[in-house]
């Protein structure tokens, strides 16, 4: 069983930056899919990025367009996203997820994944 704990959601202005971190106990091994998921208010759950915990490979949805970056540090146990250049339509839920058998295309584009965190808010606001 793997647990998933966000954190470093806040508020922040137009512009601005923040670096979200998700913790994850559990035996994960070195071809998990780790990725960040969003959800605005009164919208679909959608994925940001993806990254293999062995390789480092990323996977970036369209919308990130170069703003985001995904990284995982195996000695830790612990997934990133640092985003840039916030805009208020970043607003939302951002929620961890891992998956141990899909890739990571898969998980994002599908929202597929067997392990999920509880979520932290960001909320971009002048």
């Amino acid at each position: 069983q793997v647990q998933l704990v966000e954190s470093g959601g806040g508020s922040v202005q137009p512009g601005g930056s923040l670096r979200l971190s998700c913790a994850a106990s559990g035996y994960i091994h070195n071809t998990y899919c780790m990725a960040w998921f969003r959800q605005a208010p009164g919208k679909e759950r959608e994925g940001v990025a993806g990254i293999y915990t062995g390789s480092g490979s990323p996977y970036y949805t369209g919308f990130v367009k170069g703003r985001f970056t995904i990284s995982y540090d195996n000695a830790k146990n612990m997934l990133y996203l640092q985003m840039n250049s916030l805009e208020p339509e970043d607003t939302a839920m951002y929620y961890c997820a891992a998956d141990p058998n899909r890739s990571c295309p898969i998980v994002v584009v599908t929202g597929h994944s067997d392990y999920w965190g509880q979520g932290t808010l960001v909320t971009v606001s002048a």
